[in-house]
């Protein structure tokens, strides 16, 4: 699959960004694919080009382009456990400074962007994320009800806090279709419960699913959390999530 390094003008500067998207022409419809706190990654681009290659325009931002074009901070071919303390030493800063407001600011530049691609079709978008970007791809969608269609995010972090703009407060204003693939512990059932309380509540279409035997990061396979069969899961769930909810134009 093609892929294309890019900039997104926002209101605090320029977002280095890639993106992939099938070859031979045409338009595709937009998903939106946030990463997880590692931020882009070799391992975010074969996503990216596996999904562009079911027909998708898959756009990846820099989540830290305010401190500098990705990698912000140097990784290892492999995140193992003796790399992840010093990693999360110079990681959870950037994490804490992307405060609510710079995530819908970026948010914004960066649908604004996605959908006047030559490459994408009209219509609504998706917003997808591991980890962190999960409750982004969240956030995302509840601030553009009518832009965004479809919402995934797989072993998700910060979707439920006790803070007042916690994202499954603001569950209300979603039109899009979720998934959320869950690793064993990444929410306890007191707050699966009251996530689905709130979707329940929206009227939307979702499914809350714990994938067995995983741990937190069980889809990317450049860490020691890499299940292979919870990777297949995590397309099983979302390509048919995609395919009825974008129209492929």
């Amino acid at each position: 699959m093609p892929t294309k390094t890019l900039h997104i003008p926002t209101s605090d500067g320029r977002a280095d960004a890639f993106a992939a998207f099938p070859d031979g022409g045409g338009r595709h419809p937009g998903v939106l694919l946030y990463p997880d706190a590692f931020g882009p990654r070799p391992e975010l681009e074969k996503k990216a080009r596996e999904l562009a290659g079911h027909g998708y325009y898959v756009l990846v931002p820099n989540l830290y382009y305010r401190h500098g074009p990705a990698p912000v901070v140097e990784l290892p071919e492999h995140i193992g456990a003796e790399a992840r303390p010093a990693l999360f030493e110079r990681l959870i800063p950037l994490v804490q400074a992307h405060t609510t407001e710079q995530v819908l600011r970026d948010a914004d530049a960066y649908l604004r962007f996605l959908t006047v691609q030559p490459e994408v079709s009209a219509g609504p978008v998706a917003t997808m994320g591991y980890c962190l970007g999960a409750a982004l791809a969240m956030r995302t969608a509840t601030a553009h009800p009518d832009r965004v269609a479809a919402v995934a995010g797989f072993h998700p972090g910060f979707l439920v806090t006790d803070a007042p703009d916690s994202p499954h407060r603001l569950v209300s204003e979603l039109t899009a279709q979720v998934h959320l693939g869950l690793a064993e512990g990444d929410l306890t059932p007191e707050a699966i419960g009251e996530l689905n309380k709130a979707f329940d509540a929206a009227g939307i279409g979702y499914t809350t699913e714990v994938y067995p035997g995983t741990v937190h990061g069980f889809t990317m396979s450049d860490t020691d959390a890499f299940d292979p069969a919870a990777l297949q899961r995590h397309w099983d769930r979302l390509l048919p999530l995609l395919a009825r909810t974008l129209a492929n134009t």
